[in-house]
């Protein structure tokens, strides 16, 4: 939870769009605060020190970090390197379950900040960077710049500053409200912004978040500069404006006496976001139904009169001039959609009354060249200022953050925060792993099996190899664990096709794939495991990969994993901690009613599955027999009524000062079959020993709870 007492937010404008490009970015030391065109005095601004440090890189392309360049790594024996890069993960600043404020703002913010800005300072557009953002936590943090939509306050981001300006050097655009710049103009504005800065740092992405008007103008400079790396953002775009319903009224409002004129916005706030999720924001999930009711009566009572002073932020000839502006910008980015390069990620809302989104992102998804949708089917059209997304999470669910040219799924990883952990499991999954009330064990380097993970190493480099259950159900407890008691992140090894986005729809909603990004999923191979030991992280590996866990009927707790050991030299070399494990349950919760062989049997299922496996990469071609069959398909299942799930890591397995295993095949093979003799092992035990479980049933489980708790642990069988 977050206070509910909070500073309003600050701001510091830095770019003024009137002054020359080198002034823009890189203003004199003796430029006074004023000619930064700072706002009223509820807003603050960066210190001048602040803001040297902060143009002097920009003006002279210098980073201010303090971490070695590459050659300097590169000097470095392997033992430094590694000591290196777990120092340089520990700097950024980004711990797992970090707080990145997230839910401490509301749009009661978002008004004020409004009516702050929409004074007329008789300025032209500029950016500015809210003070909320901060310094970001991570080097070589990538540029994003907000484009904001009708208002052209530029306060649209307010609920994601404090979680974006820990990856991103965040600056929003701020149109004034008596501000008569035309398309074309805005787009120059842009277009000079981007190149400059493409200018000091050619091999670093900018992101553009277009918020409806504003995803015109990111789409416009997309297709303008084809050469600069750009990613899109686009939150319901206004590229559909001359399809919205509101177009038989618009004449109306030329026409509209002025005194009237104030029901308007009042009036377009209905149609352009929902009340009720934006009363939501900031009201925690945990609150019993009476709590919840009455927090959200008191939000919503103190929220409706606040949409009136829309009337304030868009006056009469300012709404009218952005109508123009909308038609205008549509009309100019659509005109350009054939040029756009760029990588494009579309924010669309189901409800959204003032736009199509949904028919647009259809459209555009088939359009553009690199085109990507999450559809939000309960929000409205002020997706941004709602409950329940969280931006930065949308971003890294979609594996669309990063640093360089190309995605490193090891550097580019950003561990999931504190909103996103309780998001996760204390909502979307709560009442899954309540009905599992999963069970975990680890082993004591003296044998001795206890329930939790005293037995896990607590210092990386640790490798666990296990059992891979049907369609990995048994992943998202084993993350929730990780992370409650160890404060640690595993790094699941997955099949890259996880990752493509070549079977996803122009309808895409997050789904569970975008929550395995989210935990450290990343593909399986040599060199993401490599660097992974590199830098002493816990990574997760299943030998049996995709055969195992897309079993057939019968092959429950069967393992296939290929004859030649894959990992075991990897891990030797490293000094690796191999940590064996166990798990049952599935058999338990899911029964398999059409398996890969019937559905090869079935002429359209069978042709489906050839299609998707045809172009798809490979991951064990050279790998004979069932271990090999690595084709991806989707098993047909039911649920049964809910057992338990059970956990069990066997003795660590040190693998430092193993030489042999480096040079001699057939040691590596010994140790090798010794691992895998664990895993079975330890799931033979579980199977055996959960029949002494007495609460196995759920059954049992709802009556303890009951009487204990809802978050009470239940016991289970002695080890």
């Amino acid at each position: 939870s977050h206070p509910l007492h909070r500073p309003r937010p600050c701001l510091a404008f830095f770019c003024n769009s009137s002054v020359s490009a080198t002034q823009k970015h890189h203003p004199s030391p003796a430029m006074s605060i004023p000619a930064l065109r700072s706002f009223p005095a509820v807003y603050g601004v960066k210190s001048t020190a602040r803001l040297v440090r902060h143009h002097s890189r920009l003006g002279g392309g210098l980073r201010a970090s303090s971490g070695a360049v590459n050659g300097e790594v590169g000097l470095r024996n392997r033992s430094r390197k590694k000591e290196d890069a777990v120092k340089k993960e520990k700097d950024r600043g980004l711990e797992p379950l970090y707080d990145d404020g997230f839910g401490g703002v509301t749009v009661k913010d978002y008004f004020a900040a409004a009516r702050a800005l929409c004074k007329d300072d008789g300025g032209p557009p500029r950016w500015f960077s809210p003070v909320e953002c901060g310094q970001p936590a991570v080097e070589d943090a990538p540029l994003l710049l907000f484009l904001p939509g009708t208002d052209g306050v530029g306060m649209g981001l307010i609920l994601h500053h404090k979680s974006l300006g820990k990856a991103f050097e965040v600056r929003c655009l701020h149109i004034p409200v008596n501000d008569r710049t035309p398309f074309e103009g805005l787009l120059q504005i842009v277009e000079k912004s981007i190149q400059y800065e493409h200018d000091l740092s050619p091999n670093r992405p900018i992101y553009l978040v277009g918020d409806s008007f504003g995803g015109c103008l990111a789409l416009a400079a997309a297709a303008r500069n084809p050469h600069i790396d750009l990613v899109l953002l686009l939150v319901n775009p206004a590229t559909s404006f001359a399809k919205t319903p509101l177009q038989p009224i618009l004449p109306l409002l030329e026409a509209m006496p002025s005194d009237l004129h104030v029901t308007v916005p009042y009036l377009l706030s209905f149609v352009m976001a929902d009340p009720l999720k934006m009363a939501m924001v900031s009201i925690e999930n945990n609150l019993s139904p009476p709590e919840t009711l009455q927090k959200l009566s008191e939000s919503l009572t103190s929220l409706l009169p606040l949409l009136s002073q829309l009337a304030d932020i868009i006056p009469r000839d300012a709404l009218l001039w952005k109508l123009k502006l909308l038609k205008s910008g549509a009309a100019y980015a659509n005109s350009r959609l054939h040029a756009v390069q760029a990588e494009v990620l579309f924010l669309a809302s189901g409800k959204d009354n003032l736009l199509p989104s949904g028919e647009e992102a259809d459209r555009l998804f088939k359009g553009l060249k690199n085109c990507r949708v999450r559809y939000f089917k309960e929000n409205g059209h002020t997706l941004l200022l709602e409950d329940g997304v969280n931006l930065l999470s949308v971003i890294k669910g979609a594996n669309m953050y990063r640093r360089g040219r190309q995605r490193d799924f090891v550097t580019d990883y950003l561990p999931p925060t504190l909103s996103e952990f309780k998001k996760t499991f204390d909502e979307d999954h709560k009442l899954f792993h309540l009905a599992l009330s999963p069970v975990m064990m680890s082993t004591l380097t003296n044998g001795k099996i206890v329930r939790g993970l005293a037995g896990v190493p607590d210092q990386g480099p640790v490798l666990f190899v296990g059992y891979h259950a049907l369609m990995g159900i048994e992943l998202s407890p084993l993350y929730e664990e990780f992370l409650r008691e160890k404060n640690t992140i595993v790094r699941g090894m997955a099949h890259p096709m996880l990752f493509g986005s070549k079977y996803e729809t122009s309808r895409q909603e997050s789904s569970r794939l975008d929550t395995v990004s989210m935990y450290g999923g990343l593909p399986v191979t040599p060199i993401n495991m490599y660097r992974l030991f590199e830098r002493n992280q816990y990574v997760l590996l299943y030998p049996g990969g995709a055969r195992e866990a897309l079993h057939r009927k019968g092959e429950e707790y069967k393992l296939f994993w290929p004859d030649q050991p894959e990992f075991v030299r990897m891990a030797a070399r490293f000094g690796v901690t191999v940590v064996p494990f166990g798990f049952v349950g599935e058999d338990d919760i899911l029964e398999l009613v059409l398996d890969y062989n019937d559905q090869k049997n079935i002429p359209y299922l069978r042709e489906w599955i050839e299609s998707i496996n045809k172009d798809g990469q490979r991951v064990r071609d050279s790998v004979k027999g069932e271990e090999g069959n690595q084709d991806m398909h989707i098993p047909a299942i039911v649920p049964k009524v809910p057992g338990r799930f059970y956990y069990l890591f066997g003795k660590p397995i040190k693998m430092e000062g193993m030489n042999n295993v480096l040079t001699d095949r057939e040691s590596a093979n010994e140790v090798y079959l010794h691992i895998k003799s664990e895993v079975e092992d330890a799931m033979a035990y579980l199977q055996r020993k959960r029949e002494e479980d007495p609460y196995r049933s759920i059954a049992q489980r709802a009556v303890y709870q009951a009487t204990q708790g809802v978050s009470a642990r239940v016991p289970t069988f002695e080890p």
